[in-house]
């Protein structure tokens, strides 16, 4: 039988330039929260299938989770995400930790979804909490953090938005303002989640069966389209605008002013999928017309580590995906070139002697702090030199059996296309330098 080349579908491989750029993304997005006081955690990539029915929502656990029974008979999931994971850990240990808590990592997630531009059913995403802070301190903190890491990476405030929203004023649109029931209340929030990703059409005849005769004859799908087309908390019905939701966003939106955030916007329609959120909720739009998508979400979500029989703790967080995060770095321009961790390829010339030789000269130059490979092939010199072209080396060191008696060794710098002979401590002195 054939075995196919590709990977698990949804599943990437990374080979070692993929792995180098997400190995500068991790450790940018990790210095920047780092600033901010963040502690990094990890935690089992499978858990009881029972932490994600809780809270993540019916189509995460339903449709998109790897779920199976383990040969104990018990019913588990690779992690979809890492948020019941985290309240778990940090229920565990309620009364020993001290807060604010201030928590990031950045875990291998698993979810069986259609693959498409910057989503995979295999994924990276740096995941920030914050425990213990109950005030919008937590969520502007958070928001900062957000913009600090594009920012970090070179991009400009004009690339992108933070949408904001807060999931007790959609209750209260949907319930009292809308008076729908629970069950209308809740298929609404998740056909406003998905407005724009689907078509205007497609959109009215969902929310067409959502609605009763009656309410269609007194004209509330109108009315729906009315209030969800709303831009400003200002333009909100009067009844809305002084409810506690509306003047914590108000709160908000002037704490984001005050600290020059110039690009924070209200969204009405802003609904976040998931079922744990309890307050305000908000999102990283790229402003390009190529990519109008987000890249980053989450809120607040004050229940969750509560339901592990402990006292509830004021949380909020967010996550930002690798794939989002790649394809927002690629269109704008801002992933850097990086060079290879080789500093220098050795190139004997001669019998196996000389390749003995070069051994220990290599052996000898990474005491001295230079990363070095050995080509071992016996090729011929320019076949050598074009290897180390190829693999974006720009010094190799020739080592011949004159080399080895002198201890003058030939370094050649392939990108300037000059040699000049020294000892290795020379050569190492020089590569530092460089």
């Amino acid at each position: 039988m054939k075995l196919s080349i590709k990977p698990y579908k949804g599943a990437r491989d990374f080979y070692p330039e993929d792995q180098a750029i997400r190995e500068y993304m991790f450790g940018v997005m990790k210095q920047t929260v780092k600033k901010y006081g963040y502690q990094e955690y990890d935690a089992p990539l499978i858990e009881p299938i029972e932490l994600y029915k809780a809270k993540s929502g019916e189509e995460i656990v339903s449709e998109q989770t790897y779920s199976f029974v383990d040969r104990g008979g018990r019913e588990v999931a690779i992690r979809p995400e890492m948020t019941p994971s985290v309240s778990r850990m940090v229920a565990a240990k309620r009364q020993e930790l001290s807060y604010p808590l201030r928590w990031f990592s950045i875990p291998n997630l698993w979810r069986y979804e259609r693959p498409q531009r910057g989503r995979f059913r295999e994924h990276w995403q740096l995941n920030v909490d914050l425990f213990g802070v109950q005030s919008i301190a937590a969520e502007l903190e958070l928001m900062m953090v957000a913009g600090d890491i594009f920012n970090a990476f070179g991009a400009t405030n004009e690339m992108y938005t933070i949408r904001v929203n807060h999931r007790q004023l959609l209750n209260a649109i949907f319930f009292n303002y809308l008076e729908l029931s629970q069950d209308q209340g809740l298929g609404m929030a998740h056909l406003i989640d998905r407005r724009n990703k689907l078509e205007h059409g497609q959109f009215l005849s969902r929310m067409d069966e959502l609605l009763t005769p009656e309410q269609k004859e007194e004209g509330l799908a109108e009315k729906i389209l009315k209030i969800f087309d709303i831009k400003k908390l200002k333009d909100l019905p009067s009844s809305l605008q002084s409810i506690p939701a509306s003047l914590e966003l108000q709160k908000l939106l002037a704490a984001c002013s005050a600290q020059g955030l110039n690009n924070i916007q209200f969204d009405i329609s802003l609904v976040r999928g998931f079922d744990y959120y309890s307050g305000i909720v908000f999102e990283l739009f790229d402003n390009d017309p190529e990519n109008k998508r987000s890249m980053l979400g989450g809120g607040r979500y004050d229940g969750l580590v509560g339901l592990f029989g402990v006292e509830p703790l004021p949380t909020v967080g967010f996550g930002l995906g690798d794939a989002t995060l790649l394809n927002f770095l690629t269109l704008h321009h801002l992933l850097p070139e990086l060079k290879s961790p080789v500093d220098l390829i050795i190139a004997p010339v001669g019998d196996g002697e000389t390749q003995a030789g070069a051994t220990l000269a290599a052996t000898e130059l990474r005491k001295l702090g230079v990363n070095v490979a050995v080509d071992y092939s016996g090729r011929k010199l320019a076949d050598q030199f074009k290897a180390a072209q190829k693999k974006q080396v720009n010094y190799l060191l020739i080592v011949g059996p004159k080399e080895l008696e002198s201890q003058k060794f030939t370094l050649r710098d392939l990108s300037q296309s000059s040699e000049v002979s020294l000892s290795l401590k020379q050569v190492a002195a020089k590569l530092k330098v460089t």
